[in-house]
């Protein structure tokens, strides 16, 4: 059996909904792009959602929109996609990093305060694989020196916070609908969610060239090109209405692997659900030390896998050349960056699928 780490969904309705945009709407700006706006805003329960061209696009705009610029530092995890440091230090943004927490992979709070200089502008957690971080504890920090904080959701569409969406518990929340996410646009693109005024004007018109309003050649602000066509959000649009129920069958999915490979060799399984965290499961990851043979092993029996992330932002070349970054200042991240191997899930992977994945991981370990 072949089982693939990922399987992205698009059904008729969803090439049907494209094809109708194509046919009836602009290319740029059409009718599906505010009606996608309007429902993600209402998933998130935020006054505002704002499409952009990429989760990267979104976390950058959502940056500079909250005031941040060249020179100020951003501080957020290492163990992230490169996207949650490149998008403010491709603008002249320093980088920051406070280690994670081993309980859940995502920003710790108490290394969060000794990160903090006289530079630093914003925070930016993020929901690794579909994980809320401890927001009001991160919250509670940035208030206290004055800092803006916009979550790196990229990864957590409709996962929850002590009751509230991601996204919607902070100044901003950043969304990617990149292919492998728990759901996509057909395509790149990104969006921002907010219940700030300013932030949500700015981020519509510097998505849009850095427009004046009602012109479309006045600009009184400096902006980019990074609109999501009117194609993907009618894409979105359609997944948007499923992605509750993908997201239920994720977290059912995850209930089955916690039962069978509870126990299994020296695997740690995921962070678990709580009475505060409702997870969405982007990924399943194990950890363990023997991380590069249980891969070799799993991709021989045709069990797709992933290692996310190999190397944590610091250690990557570019950043140890430009900032000096070194290995041991964040021990928790490097050691997880180790470790941790995500194993197939997806909405519609099968109890055959998953039972076979526990075959092989259990094959392994003998």
């Amino acid at each position: 059996m072949k089982v693939p780490i990922a399987s992205p969904v698009m059904t008729d309705k969803m090439i049907e909904a494209a094809a109708n945009a194509l046919r009836n709407e602009r290319l740029t700006l059409g009718e599906s792009v505010f009606k996608f706006e309007d429902a993600f805003a209402r998933m998130c329960g935020t006054k505002y959602a704002i499409s952009v061209a990429s989760g990267t696009a979104a976390l950058q705009l959502a940056i500079l929109a909250s005031g941040a610029k060249a020179g100020d530092r951003v501080i957020t995890s290492s163990m992230s996609f490169i996207a949650s440091a490149n998008s403010y230090v491709g603008f002249g943004g320093l980088p920051g990093f406070a280690d994670v927490s081993e309980s859940d992979y995502n920003l710790d709070p108490a290394k969060l305060k000794g990160a903090i200089d006289v530079k630093t502008k914003a925070v930016l957690p993020v929901h690794l694989y579909g994980y809320p971080a401890k927001m009001d504890e991160i919250n509670d920090v940035a208030k206290r020196q004055n800092l803006v904080v916009i979550e790196d959701a990229a990864q957590a569409h409709g996962a929850k916070y002590k009751g509230k969406v991601a996204g919607n518990l902070a100044d901003a929340g950043c969304f990617s609908f990149y292919a492998t996410k728990n759901m996509h646009v057909g395509g790149d693109g990104g969006m921002i969610t907010t219940n700030d005024d300013k932030v949500a004007d700015l981020c519509t018109r510097m998505r849009h060239c850095g427009r004046a309003k009602g012109s479309n050649y006045i600009h009184d602000i400096i902006g980019t090109t990074s609109r999501l066509g009117t194609v993907n959000a009618a894409v979105g649009l359609e997944q948007l209405k499923m992605l509750p129920g993908w997201n239920e069958k994720r977290r059912a999915a995850a209930k089955v692997y916690d039962s069978k490979l509870k126990g299994v060799g020296d695997l740690v399984l995921p962070p678990q659900p709580s009475k505060d965290i409702e997870p969405v499961y982007h990924l399943y990851t194990l950890r363990t030390k023997k991380r590069y043979e249980l891969k070799a092993h799993l991709e021989q029996k045709g069990v797709g896998v992933g290692l996310n992330y190999e190397v944590p932002i610091h250690l990557q070349p570019i950043y140890k050349q430009l900032f000096g970054y070194k290995e041991g200042m964040l021990p928790v991240s490097e050691m997880l960056c180790k470790e941790v191997i995500a194993i197939p899930m997806f909405a519609d992977i099968t109890l055959d699928q998953q039972n076979y994945v526990v075959e092989c991981v259990k094959g392994f370990y003998g």
